[in-house]
């Protein structure tokens, strides 16, 4: 890693969409609630230190991460793509409940990306005596804002909490109270803040520069996430992917990818991939890798199709099967893409 100083003068847009990061205290009830964000300078005096043109723009009704729909990642997307060449970098306020799911989807929503785009939010609120709110923002504008030689030295959608920045679709959250909220295990932080901010240049994504930016607007949510356990009876397995519109499945596996070796199981599976609804193997562990073939347990769902997941998070597994089953028809074609790294999700 190396140690960059920020470079000033950058414009960076700051889009609040909800969460904790965004509400102070009242003073009389001691109920949460959202402040105008036109204040910001007025909470956060220290980011006038940074020296960069920040503008704010809020969600019209700003909502808790849990509510989060796919309507609110195409917004997202709108504001960026409307504001894009107007802005160097920029930072989107975010309740950290789904944070990793908002975050991942818009990976793949964002192609050739050029610029950052910083989630970031905060376990308490910003008006709180030990909120973690002030630095997790003030260093996701000075990440938004760095440059080299008149480029943006993050080029990819990232996420910063507490001291360091991932690469978003590589992220899951990890704890509910402490404020190392999220974690990647499969990939290095790309940067981390200290008395100086360090770049792990050698981990950031590198863009095709000659491309424009492509912002994809359909997003297939037509998927059911099934979390394999001990005692999964054939009656339940049937009930979770039931639905005439279903489109695809993501499978959490045991360990490297391991499921029941009962015959109903993997007849339903192979009954699935033969009515075209891929299904993607991920496993349930916060961190390694799908390894399908290593065990007799998971042999049989490589040999009918079951697409390896690698170490691929659940929350990007998601994101990235939405964007595909909407922008490909050909199954063959959907496991290719899916098995092969489109914006660092896997290794």
């Amino acid at each position: 890693m190396s140690n960059e100083s920020p470079v000033i003068n950058s414009t960076i847009l700051l889009i609040y969409t909800g969460g904790t990061i965004g509400m102070v205290k009242d003073p009389e009830t001691g109920a949460l609630r959202s402040f105008d964000f036109d204040e910001l300078l007025l909470r956060i005096p220290e980011i006038k230190l940074l020296d960069h043109e920040i503008d704010t723009i809020s969600f019209e009704h700003p909502i808790d991460s849990s509510d989060m729909k796919i309507e609110d990642y195409l917004q997202i997307a709108a504001l960026i793509e409307t504001y894009y060449d107007q802005y160097d970098g920029f930072v989107i306020l975010h309740g950290s409940d789904t944070m990793s799911y908002t975050a991942s989807a818009l990976s793949f929503m964002l192609e050739n990306l050029k610029k950052p785009i910083i989630f970031t939010g905060s376990q308490l609120p910003i008006g709180d005596l030990r909120t973690d709110a002030k630095e997790n923002l003030i260093t996701s504008i000075q990440l938004a804002g760095l440059k080299d030689r008149g480029r943006s030295v993050i080029n990819e959608v990232g996420l910063y909490f507490e001291y360091k920045l991932y690469r978003a679709n590589r992220t899951t959250k990890i704890n509910a109270e402490h404020f190392e909220a999220f974690a990647s295990l499969n990939y290095p932080a790309l940067a981390e803040s200290g008395v100086h901010l360090s770049i792990n240049h050698p981990a950031l994504f590198i863009p095709n520069r000659r491309k424009k930016l492509r912002v994809h607007k359909k997003l297939d949510q037509r998927i059911v996430v099934i979390k394999m356990f001990p005692g999964l009876t054939p009656e339940v397995f049937d009930a979770m992917i039931s639905a005439e519109s279903l489109k695809g499945i993501i499978l959490e596996t045991y360990g490297s990818g391991n499921t029941t070796t009962a015959e109903w199981f993997i007849t339903k599976i192979k009954e699935c991939i033969k009515n075209n609804i891929p299904v993607v193997n991920v496993t349930q562990c916060s961190g390694g890798s799908v390894a399908m073939g290593q065990y007799e347990t998971s042999v049989q769902l490589k040999r009918i199709g079951v697409i390896n997941g690698k170490d691929i998070t659940t929350e990007a597994a998601l994101g990235k099967m939405m964007h595909l089953l909407s922008n490909l028809e050909d199954r063959e074609r959907f496991k290719q893409m899916f098995e092969t790294s489109l914006r660092g999700e896997m290794s």
